[in-house]
């Protein structure tokens, strides 16, 4: 409700999705309400409105909009991001991938910024012209840092921060922005609008804010501890051990594991590498490159690491690339027609049978037309020709049909099969951990001579046709795209899983300084399937365990456990006081998904209206001015947690393959959504 002719907009989160919600609400009024009186002409206006500014039935027009960021960290970087964090700590993708500023035609201009990259490159021009603002550090890691480069995250939120003071520079009249140093604790509804109670702590509100409109952009949020957890967490604290719960690992004092001792870390994802990076490097070790590999230094203040994970590997490396997508592979099968057609012919499809037997016949074509290029040798004459006639039958048959096809025309050693890539070691049973960890070597070194590689790395291949399915997926399962069940249990219950170890990895660096802690003794496994527990009496007890069923010899005991998993992104089980607060006063629900058995069950995220995605309340109505962007979308869009893609469109109507995919910049085309629908605008 406008009041006092002004619009008063609450953007709760200040990182990169709630300053994208800022710039697209900044964009929005300037396209309607900018004006060049000095000129003498009539204010300009969004030439997709034509004439006057309309605005939706029953809404009177602002006259002055006011947007206030409650944030107890600085607007952009906000808390993952933020500047002071360790150097080492990388992005896992490329200078040239992330944006807050959306590049897509028919959005209202942007007043300020551009793409990190644009940024990068004014940043060295600077350089080089001496008129650089940039930290020391910052400068250093500007001038080495390519285009295809991984960036540290604290250069990144430096971006963020500069980012947000040039959109509050080019702030139009009749808007104004502040930012609130607090974190909101409480959310309700008002005659008017919502009232927001902030706190410096949990339980330690200060004050009271009102709001016409919110838009949470609430990002990461912590997670309520798993049983197993809680379990392990409070027989730490009676026994004096050492338990680090998930969370961010630029939350956690690592000064706090001890040196020399065995460490357990479990998770091998994209967190694991960050804990690994700096209980090694972060101390003072050093790697050094002989040409061939690398090798691990170490400065006498590591930890023994111990890694686990329930495929006993971490997530596979990135191929190194120019680009995000690898150019030699075009989608044949999963086009975006192919995968939108259910949809526009107003079908809901099944994601096992409609759209994976497409991407699987893409991957497959990848590695293997990859396979025929770089190892002639390894596939019979008029192999490909073949194969390709298998993948274009019709119907269930075309799987056995290309097996058969590969039996008689590859040689045994080079067929692939797609979910073994994810967990190599499944089935195999070693007599202790040394020869475990010889075979996690082994694959290590294979995944990163992989990445080197490059375009002529069947995997890789196999894995970058994955990749690319995923941009399209991306879309075509949004906001129901599929049925509720292969939501929950195939995109959701094992192809997820399967795309994440093998197309989100680390940079390929990161690999190869895994192999080097291990070649060091820094660094070993657990095995597949580990299982964990305390032991509170016996020698050298009270300690944390760790055995897994398919690896022989005496079980890893330790005195410290580090979690190096990212907190469970679910709604009901947050550790927020805010979304803890809006589920308990029933101004916000999870969405529910019926499971195979139709029964319906709690998803991820908030449930919400189509977009601009408003919350439902406990009963199912819309919460008319309460808007949700990015993470807690969960429930209805695939990938929140992927950054925004810079790049340059292609024209309405002509994206193609070849093309960006317009789920690239769909959290920005959200955001700018919201603004629209605050401000009234169609």
């Amino acid at each position: 409700m406008v009041r006092g002719g002004a619009m008063r907009v609450a953007v709760v989160g200040g990182g990169p999705r709630g300053a994208s919600a800022v710039e697209r609400l900044l964009a929005n009024w300037a396209a309607v309400h900018s004006s060049e009186h000095d000129a003498g002409h009539p204010p300009r206006r969004d030439p997709r409105l034509g004439g006057n500014p309309p605005t939706r039935a029953g809404q009177p027009r602002p006259e002055r909009l006011e947007i206030t960021v409650f944030d107890p960290y600085e607007p952009g970087p906000g808390r993952v991001w933020r500047t002071e964090q360790p150097r080492l700590f990388l992005m896992n993708t490329q200078s040239f991938y992330p944006t807050v500023i959306p590049s897509e035609p028919g959005l209202a201009p942007p007043l300020a910024g551009g793409s990190f990259d644009q940024w990068r490159a004014a940043q060295r021009a600077a350089i080089e012209d001496g008129c650089c603002g940039l930290t020391g550090q910052e400068r250093a890691e500007v001038e080495s840092l390519g285009p295809d480069g991984f960036p540290p995250r604290a250069l990144y939120g430096r971006y963020l921060a500069d980012t947000w003071s040039a959109l509050l520079a080019a702030a139009p009249p009749g808007v104004e922005v502040e930012h609130v140093p607090h974190e909101v604790v409480r959310l309700g509804r008002t005659p008017h609008g919502f009232a927001l109670t902030l706190g410096d702590g949990p339980s330690d509100a200060v004050h009271a804010r009102e709001a016409d409109a919110v838009v949470l952009a609430v990002g990461h949020i912590p997670a309520q501890l798993g049983r197993e957890q809680r379990a392990l967490a409070e027989a730490a604290g009676t026994l004096g051990l050492a338990y680090f719960p998930p969370a961010a690992p630029a939350d956690v004092d690592w000064d706090r594991v001890p040196a020399g001792e065995t460490v357990l870390v479990r998770g091998m994802g994209l967190n694991f590498f960050d804990v690994m990076v700096q209980l090694t490097q972060g101390r003072g070790g050093t790697f050094t490159d002989d040409g061939d590999r690398l090798a691990y230094v170490p400065s006498g203040r590591e930890p023994r690491i111990v890694a686990a994970s329930r495929r006993g590997l971490p997530y596979r490396g990135k191929a190194e690339l120019g680009a995000y997508y690898a150019p030699s592979v075009q989608l044949r099968w999963l086009t975006r027609e192919a995968a939108l057609a259910p949809r526009r012919a107003g079908i809901e499809p099944s994601f096992d049978a409609d759209l994976w037997p497409l991407l699987h016949r893409d991957a497959l074509w990848a590695y293997y037309s990859t396979l025929a290029r770089v190892e002639a040798e390894s596939v019979a004459p008029g192999f490909l020709d073949r194969f390709a006639a298998a993948l274009a039958l019709e119907g269930p048959g075309w799987e056995p049909e290309a097996s058969r096809v590969v039996r008689d025309g590859v040689v045994r050693a080079r067929r692939l099969d797609l979910r073994a890539l994810a967990a190599p070691l499944a089935g195999w049973h070693a007599r202790d951990r040394a020869e475990l960890d010889a075979r996690v070597l082994a694959c290590l070194d294979e995944d990163a001579a992989g990445s080197a590689r490059g375009e002529d790395d069947p995997v890789k291949m196999a894995v970058a046709a994955l990749h690319r399915g995923r941009a399209v997926l991306k879309e075509a399962v949004a906001d129901g795209g599929i049925t509720e069940e292969s939501w929950a249990a195939g995109l959701r219950g094992w192809f997820e899983g399967l795309v994440e170890g093998l197309a989100s990895g680390p940079p390929a660096l990161r690999i190869r300084q895994l192999a080097a802690l291990m070649r060091a003794g820094v660094v070993s496994t657990v095995g597949p399937e580990p299982r964990f527990g305390l032991e509170r009496t016996g020698p050298g007890a009270p300690c944390f365990t760790a055995a897994s069923p398919w690896v022989g010899g005496p079980e890893v005991r330790a005195r410290c456990l580090v979690e190096a998993l990212a907190p469970v992104n679910r709604v009901g089980q947050a550790d927020s006081a805010l979304v803890t607060g809006l589920l308990a006063d029933g101004l916000a629900r999870p969405r529910f998904l019926a499971g195979a058995d139709g029964t319906p069950r709690p998803s991820s995220g908030f449930d919400v209206t189509a977009p601009p995605y408003r919350a439902l309340d406990v009963n199912g109505q819309t919460v008319e001015g309460l808007y949700v962007l990015g993470l807690q979308l969960s429930a209805v869009q695939w990938g929140t947690a992927i950054a925004a893609e810079a790049h340059p469109f292609a024209a309405p109507g002509e994206a193609h393959d070849g093309a960006p995919y317009p789920s690239g910049q769909r959290t920005l085309r959200d955001a700018d959504a919201i603004a629209r629908h605050i401000l009234g605008l169609p």
